[in-house]
């Protein structure tokens, strides 16, 4: 059986690396909006917050739910973008 996993984009991602881009890309007051689990409102940081996912299924779905979503949108928005020339 193969383990690659060409069209996941989740493949080869870690939660950290996961957590590390949406909250660079929206900032911690953001993604508490869109994804409302209380480690990401009430005193933020990405080691406490990994721990919370870690043990919560629904909240880690919620998270790479959104990230795929953020992936979608940043695809969208690069094929609308006007191109020079």
């Amino acid at each position: 059986m193969s383990t690659d996993q060409p069209k996941n984009p989740l493949h080869g991602l870690t939660l950290q690396q996961i957590l590390e881009q949406l909250v660079a890309a929206y900032g911690w007051e953001e993604l508490g909006r869109q994804v409302r689990v209380q480690c990401f409102i009430n005193d933020p940081s990405v080691p406490s917050s990994l721990k919370f996912l870690r043990r919560t299924p629904w909240a880690r779905e919620k998270v790479e739910s959104y990230y795929l979503w953020h992936l979608r949108e940043m695809k969208r928005r690069a094929a609308a973008a006007p191109t020079d020339g």
